[in-house]
């Protein structure tokens, strides 16, 4: 278990961390529930003698009551799976869960601010399809107060994506509006609403004109949509079906985390080949935590075949041109020269850098922050490390 302490960077760039996550508090919901379904709300309770994350009464939510943080309370970082997975709230980071102690950590790390994705609700907001419509759109409206609260106490700095409620587009629409009337900005959603059967119907799959409306909106708000890794239930795979049965847990949870960043691929290509962008022309697009090598080739792929399979198929532009002039991807783990030369191929003005703080793969602590950027320019740095994340969210450095 390493105990390394926080590293203090300086560096001559206004980072913006654009993978974060909160660790719930555990009264995030009773909180500010009104008395009707304070019971009902996300909440921790003991369920089968073991403390856990529960929605509805005693549907089980999350892995236990883990606090989904690796960084532990004295800075030092857990690297051993099953390590992480005994973990509870009390023993990591405060930061990982309090704002005022994670400004400190972005201080101590060299981070002017940070784009927020949450944990318990999915990182698509998944979760929320456990329960009944009327408490799944409490339970999406009380975390995105809450993390508004936030971002307002952060002075500019704490920028937490909106969750929505996914499975009705009309509530969509009214909660991306209410939330950039909030001032939050960006929306986080479901890559794969259509595999989710709910309230008797399935839903269209995202590049159906059921969602015309919302992607108008966003176009409208300038609020970008963002696919966070792991966004459906049935994309999200940290022990299954990726690594073989006969190798150990912890090297099936590695194969597996690091294929899910090619099921970004996925969402982007469907995005692409929809023809969207066509007629939401200004819509942004970011796949988050998936890393930004297998863009090249993706793009590379879908231009050829386009022309080999789908001959006829009439865009206003070459698949990969729409990822230049929509899109956005994220890098952490990425170094060196490596890291400069994907970054030039995928596009400077298309990437944004991350560390996914606090989480068990992220990027902490720092460390040489700026040699990680081979022979990147400072005018390429200024866009990668935090000018390009500072134009999309709008956010003053």
């Amino acid at each position: 278990m390493a105990t390394a302490p926080l590293d203090r960077p300086r560096t001559a760039y206004k980072v913006i961390d654009a993978d974060t996550h909160l660790t719930e508090p555990h009264d995030m919901w009773t909180r500010r529930a009104p008395a009707s379904i304070r019971d009902r709300v996300p909440q921790v309770k003991m369920l089968n003698g073991q403390r856990c994350w529960v929605i509805d009464g005693d549907k089980s939510i999350g892995t236990g009551a883990h606090p989904n943080s690796a960084i532990l309370k004295d800075g030092g970082k857990v690297r051993v799976l099953d390590e992480f997975l005994k973990l509870q709230f009390e023993d990591v980071h405060v930061g990982s869960s309090s704002l005022k102690e994670r400004l400190q950590v972005m201080d101590e790390c060299g981070v002017f601010a940070q784009i927020v994705y949450p944990n318990i609700l999915g990182f698509g907001g998944q979760a929320a399809a456990h329960v009944d419509a009327d408490l799944r759109l409490a339970c999406v409206q009380i975390y995105n107060d809450a993390v508004a609260e936030m971002q307002a106490e952060s002075k500019g700095r704490f920028f937490p994506m909106a969750l929505l409620p996914w499975w009705d587009v009309k509530l969509s629409i009214a909660e991306t509006e209410r939330c950039a009337a909030m001032g939050l900005r960006g929306i986080n959603i479901n890559s794969d609403p259509h595999l989710v059967a709910l309230d008797g119907g399935k839903i269209p799959d995202l590049a159906h004109e059921h969602w015309y409306p919302l992607w108008e909106a966003c176009e409208g708000l300038e609020m970008p949509v963002n696919f966070h890794i792991g966004a459906s239930e049935t994309s999200i795979d940290w022990m299954g079906q990726q690594g073989w049965p006969s190798l150990t847990r912890d090297l099936r949870s590695g194969i597996s985390g690091a294929m899910l960043f090619f099921n970004n691929g996925k969402v982007v290509a469907n995005l692409i080949y929809s023809g969207l962008l066509d007629r939401f022309r200004k819509l942004k697009f970011v796949s988050v935590e998936s890393g930004i090598g297998w863009v090249p080739f993706m793009m590379e792929a879908l231009d050829y075949q386009l022309v080999e399979i789908a001959e006829g198929r009439s865009f206003e532009k070459k698949p990969s041109q729409y990822f230049k002039s929509n899109f956005y991807a994220c890098f952490w783990f990425e170094t060196g020269q490596n890291a400069a030369d994907m970054v030039r191929k995928v596009g400077v003005d298309n990437v944004l850098f991350e560390t996914d703080f606090p989480h068990p793969t992220g990027l902490y602590p720092i460390k040489n922050l700026e040699s990680r950027m081979g022979d990147l320019t400072h005018e390429e740095k200024v866009k990668v490390l935090g000018g390009n994340a500072a134009k999309l969210y709008r956010i003053e450095v």
